[in-house]
């Protein structure tokens, strides 16, 4: 039997960063990047940079050596950053130097490494570090009763995913468990930036929005400020994680460049859900006060 979640952990940093966006009448930005890319310094500079372009969450991968789930560019990144010797605690120090900066954090993670770890272990130290909690695209609910007791006992967010092929009550049971929003994934298959974005993603948030009060945000296939502002129209925030990976790729070791192409992608990004103009999303409709990529 799933659980439903209670109410979000009082100024949890995510649902603060929801309600801000809600309040000006807009999505929140979510940015992904793997810990330990381009190096474990580099990623952190990465993802402040992206925060200082206006991204209002990161969400801060831990680098795993089957990312079934992942297209080439993550897969890409997250190779590099294993082979310069990324670990868990290296992904727990990350986060800690973000949000010791006042940056809303999530980890996304197969489950795999967490259950290695310790599931109340890993609960300890990600809540001891400062992180607002997991995204856990392998794990379902049902299945998820040690994270659901462990993410109560430290007060921390529980992101799980949706999909266009979920069945109703699928997306209901999946929403109940969530915790700081639900993660819609607009397509099926990998991550990886996408020509034109999803015609199912709209009708995917419109049923999620009927079984729960939390924001609902859309990753996979976003690449640019129009893309951006096209699922800020209908959704309460927009995941992008192959792009930014994309920008650090394509720099190289120019750790300068590489930066740059963050902040600005992050910008555009920022930009254009700026601009948009809502067709039905809560952060309109609520005014903020619902708030409780790596797939991307």
């Amino acid at each position: 039997m799933i659980e439903q979640a209670s109410e979000p952990a009082a100024g949890s940093p995510v649902s603060v960063a929801f309600a801000a966006a809600a309040v000006a009448g807009r999505a929140a930005l979510v940015g992904y990047l793997p810990a330990g890319f381009p190096s474990y310094r580099g990623s952190i500079d990465a993802l402040r940079a992206m925060v200082a372009g206006g991204v209002d969450v990161v969400e801060i991968g831990l680098p795993y050596s089957d990312p079934v789930l992942d297209g080439p560019v993550i897969q890409q990144a997250a190779d590099k950053a294993l082979r310069a010797g990324c670990r868990t605690s290296d992904v727990l120090r990350t986060v800690e130097a973000v949000a010791a900066a006042g940056i809303a954090a999530l980890v996304m993670t197969y489950w795999n490494p967490v259950f290695r770890y310790g599931v109340d272990r890993f609960a300890r130290d990600l809540a001891g570090a400062g992180g607002a909690g997991l995204i856990t695209p392998d794990l379902t609910p049902d299945v998820a009763g040690d994270w659901l007791a462990a993410s109560e006992r430290y007060g921390l967010d529980r992101v799980f995913l949706v999909a266009p092929s979920s069945t109703d009550p699928r997306v209901a049971a999946t929403a109940a468990a969530c915790r700081g929003f639900v993660y819609a994934t607009s397509v099926m298959g990998v991550t990886g930036t996408r020509e034109a974005t999803s015609a199912a993603a709209p009708a995917l948030v419109a049923r999620v929005r009927a079984v729960t009060e939390l924001p609902v945000a859309v990753g996979l296939g976003v690449s640019d400020g129009r893309q951006a502002a096209e699922v800020a129209r209908y959704a309460d925030g927009v995941i992008v994680g192959s792009a930014f990976c994309r920008r650090l790729l394509d720099a190289g070791s120019d750790q300068t460049a590489g930066l740059a192409a963050v902040h600005a992608l992050a910008a555009d990004l920022a930009a254009g859900i700026r601009t948009s103009e809502r067709g039905g999303g809560r952060a309109g409709e609520r005014g903020g006060s619902g708030a409780g990529e790596r797939l991307a």
